[in-house]
């Protein structure tokens, strides 16, 4: 395997197009710096899933190919695979390095948003 799974519906965001989707983009955007190769980034991937099903659309979830975008990553400062960015108009609002839960990640997102008003309460099973 060389992506993470369900990667049709996760948006790759690159160079060309990083300011469009995440600078730009209306919503809050959580973009998940991963690379292929690294086995901690698709064991995460199922709880990237429910994230971004518990999050839409409210937050828009991209990826970015950190070996493919060494630019971004050096930019970003990510050391560290998976990281999570999250950009709230355009601004870097919270940072999560490694795996978590999906509990921790949509609190933080709930945080990161809250004065923007993107996401409605969030409630935990």
């Amino acid at each position: 395997m060389n992506s993470l799974p369900d990667s049709e519906s996760v948006l790759e965001v690159g160079k060309a197009n990083f300011e469009t989707e995440v600078i730009r983009s209306q919503q809050p955007v959580l973009v998940v710096f991963w690379a292929p190769w690294s086995g901690a980034c698709r064991a995460f991937a199922s709880v990237l899933n429910e994230v971004k099903s518990a999050a839409a659309p409210s937050v828009k979830l991209v990826r970015i190919n950190a070996d493919h975008n060494p630019e971004l990553s050096l930019w970003y400062g990510i050391q560290s695979l998976p990281t999570l960015v999250c950009f709230v108009e355009g601004v870097v609002r919270a940072r999560i390095v490694g795996t978590t839960s999906k509990k921790t990640i949509l609190a933080e997102l709930e945080s990161a948003t809250r004065n923007h008003g993107a996401l409605p309460k969030l409630t935990f099973p």
